[in-house]
C-alpha cells in the first residue's frame, strides 16, 4: 500500500505543468515534503546555490502587476529597475494582488501559468548558472529550467536587478 502523499492533486501545481507542457518544455517540477517558499529553504532542499534559485517576485507599477525572475542571492532594486525600463514607481505587491494577478500565493510563485500574461524582467546574474529552479505554484513545488528557456518562455525582458 502506498502512504504518501499524493500532492499532484494540487490544481495550481497542475496547472504550472500544463504551462510548461505548452510551451514545449519538460514537465520539470517536481514536489517535496518541505517547504521550498524562499530561496534559502529551497536552495537547502535542492542542494544547489541559492543564487540559482529564480525567484518569481510579483510588484505592484501604476496598478498592473510586474514580475521580476530574480537570483535567490539578490535583492532586487526596484528604483534601479524602474529607472533603467521609465516605469513608475515599483512597490511591493499585497499577497491579495499577488493571487488575482498570479493566480498563486506568495512563497510559491511560478514564473508562468498565470490567468494572463504579466510583464516579466529577468535578472541577469541567474545566466551563471545553467540550470535554475523556480517556484511551481505551492510552498512545495519547484520547476528546473535553463535561462534560455525561462526567458523565452516568459518573454521576458533581460535587466541587473541590483
Amino acid at each position: 500500500m502506498n502512504h504518501a502523499v499524493d500532492y499532484a492533486v494540487d490544481p495550481i501545481v497542475e496547472n504550472v505543468r500544463g504551462a510548461l507542457l505548452a510551451a514545449g518544455l519538460p514537465d520539470s517540477v517536481i514536489v517535496v515534503p518541505e517547504s521550498v517558499a524562499t530561496a534559502a529553504a529551497a536552495a537547502a532542499v535542492l542542494g544547489c546555490d541559492v543564487g540559482a534559485i529564480a525567484n518569481s517576485l510579483i510588484f505592484e507599477c501604476g496598478g498592473e502587476p510586474l514580475l521580476i525572475l530574480a537570483s535567490g542571492a539578490a535583492k532586487v532594486d526596484t528604483k534601479k529597475v524602474a529607472g533603467e525600463h521609465g516605469l513608475p514607481k515599483i512597490s511591493r505587491a499585497t499577497p491579495d494582488f499577488v493571487i488575482e494577478h498570479a493566480g498563486q500565493g506568495v512563497g510559491g510563485v511560478a514564473p508562468l501559468g498565470h490567468p494572463s500574461p504579466i510583464r516579466t524582467f529577468l535578472d541577469t546574474d541567474l545566466l551563471e548558472f545553467p540550470l535554475l529552479w523556480a517556484g511551481a505554484g505551492s510552498h512545495q513545488a519547484m520547476l528546473s529550467i535553463s535561462y534560455r528557456d525561462l526567458l523565452e518562455t516568459t518573454g521576458a525582458t533581460e535587466t541587473a536587478v541590483r
